[in-house]
Order: structure tokens, then C-alpha cells, then sequence
């Protein structure tokens, strides 16, 4: 993974916290970026180049007017007041390289000086077992704090621990291992064919990334939420409030959604225009 500076600047130093957010269904983590990124005061700082990320390109994502600006797939954004870098994915992995890709980015984050990684990423409502909405939106987390991945600081805000991290686990075991550099060629075979049907959690990106950035010695926080397809912006929402209790960041003070945060130029077409109402 190589990283390309934008014209004439250069990573903060200071910004020794990375937000970082893992794809998967309804695309929240990514959301989750693009609210931190117009809200907290951040700049472009460069790019990220890596082989197994699919290539695109777009416009100017944040605004407030399209400048042309081109977007790219791995963007790094620094937020010197914050202490804060964000890298935004807006393009996939390419299929079965989710592995290479974790351990590239855990190389380069170990070597960029970064202390605290905080992972965003959602989850599949259809695979949670114990629902419970009285409270509205919960949030899950997991943490390398703890061989068993609890925190004390996520527990008295509230939080969950993802019950489905178990280090013991066959899994979750084998990430470990690869990510140690102890697993076998016979067991990545044996796993892998296997993975993604027996254990949905240890399958998708955050685990992985979790795992590699972990056996660099980081501290690393996942954050997550069930969600469904579809519009998943109020997750978005709730998510990012998450990441500032656990950051004990400072909302901003001017914006769309309650004066809590800029939206995004780009969400303005996410869903395209409104329905036309003569229709109902």
C-alpha cells in the first residue's frame, strides 16, 4: 500500500487516531466517514494506493459546491484540531484479497505512527440473534483491550460487546494465527473454503482488519450496528455520535441534521430525486 500526498501537504503528525471504515451491508462505517470528514474541520492530505481495492472515481464528494475534485477509492483526510485522521473506501476489496488488504493497511498504519484505530462497520439485521429495540439503535463493540475483546470504557457508555467474538473460536483463531503469521497453508486452505457459510462475523472486513491491525501491537476499537439495505442514514447518524462520545470529540455547531453535523454534497443525489406524489 503506497501513500500519495496531495500537492504541497503533507499527514499531521499529531493525528494520532484513525478512523477507518470496513464495507459491508448498508455501507454505515462509510456514511460514518463521509459526516466526520465535512464536519470536524478535515483536509485532504493524499491517497492510499492499493492493488486489491477495484478502482473509481467521482467528483467532489463534500462541497458545499462541486469543485471538481476528483474522489479516488482510499482518500486520507487529517483533522489537526481533533488529533483526528480519517481514510474514507469508497470501492470494494476485490474478491478474496480481503486478507492481503488487511495486512497491507495494518503495515501501513503501524508505520504511519498511529496509537488508536476505530473501525466502522455494519451488520446484517437478518443474522442478529437477540433483538432488542426498546432503546433504540444499540451499539456493539470490539476491542483489543482485552483478550476476550471487552473494554471498560465502551461498557460504561452503554455499549455491548459483540457477543459472537470468541478468540477461541475456530474462526476467529485462524485470523489470528494469519495475521501472527502462524497459520499453515493446509489451514488457510481448510478454512477459507468454509469461512464466509459457518461464521458470518469472522468473515467479514472488520474482522479481518481487526485482527492484522491488532497483532501490530495497535489499540484498536470496533464499532458496529445492525442495519438492513437501504437508506441507513439515521444509522449514520447515531454511529457517528458513537465516535464522538468514545473520542469525547465536540459536535459541530453548524449544520443540517439538529445543528449536530454538515452533510454531505454528495448524499444530496445518494437516493436520487423524490418520488413524484401524484403516483399515490
Amino acid at each position: 500500500m503506497e501513500f500519495v500526498p496531495e500537492e504541497g501537504k503533507h499527514p499531521h503528525e499529531d493525528c494520532s487516531t484513525l478512523i477507518l471504515p470496513a464495507l459491508s451491508i448498508g455501507n454505515v462505517g462509510q456514511l460514518v466517514a463521509d459526516l466526520l470528514i465535512s464536519s470536524v474541520g478535515s483536509e485532504r492530505v493524499g491517497y492510499l494506493d492499493d492493488p486489491n481495492v477495484l478502482p473509481c472515481v467521482g467528483n467532489d464528494a463534500y462541497g458545499p459546491f462541486p469543485q471538481g475534485d476528483l474522489a479516488l477509492p482510499l482518500e486520507a483526510y487529517d483533522s489537526p484540531s481533533n488529533a483526528l485522521t480519517i481514510i474514507q473506501q469508497r470501492s470494494p476489496v476485490v474478491k478474496g484479497m480481503m486478507v492481503e488488504f488487511a495486512k497491507n493497511m495494518a503495515d501501513f498504519v503501524a508505520d504511519s505512527g498511529k496509537k488508536h484505530i476505530i473501525v466502522l462497520s455494519s451488520l446484517d439485521f437478518g443474522k442478529w440473534q437477540k433483538v432488542d429495540m426498546s432503546s433504540g439503535l444499540q451499539i456493539y463493540y470490539l476491542s483489543s483491550a482485552n483478550s476476550n475483546g471487552t473494554d471498560e470504557n465502551c461498557e460504561q457508555l452503554g455499549w455491548k460487546k459483540l457477543q459472537e467474538y470468541d478468540p477461541s473460536q475456530k474462526h476467529w483463531k485462524y485470523l489470528s494465527d494469519l495475521a501472527e503469521g502462524n497459520a499453515t497453508l493446509e489451514d488457510i486452505i481448510s478454512v477459507e473454503d468454509e469461512l464466509e457459510e459457518e461464521n458470518y462475523y469472522a468473515s467479514l472486513p472488520f474482522a479481518a482488519l481487526f485482527s492484522f491491525l491488532k497483532a501490530k501491537g495497535l489499540k484498536v476499537t470496533c464499532l458496529l450496528c445492525y442495519c438492513s439495505e437501504g437508506d441507513n442514514i439515521s444509522d449514520a447518524f447515531q454511529l457517528a455520535d458513537a465516535v464522538c462520545k468514545l473520542l469525547q470529540l465536540s459536535h459541530p455547531t453548524t449544520g443540517i441534521e439538529g445543528g449536530k453535523w454538515r452533510v454531505p454534497l454528495s448524499w444530496m443525489t445518494v437516493y436520487g430525486p423524490p418520488p413524484d406524489l401524484s403516483i399515490f
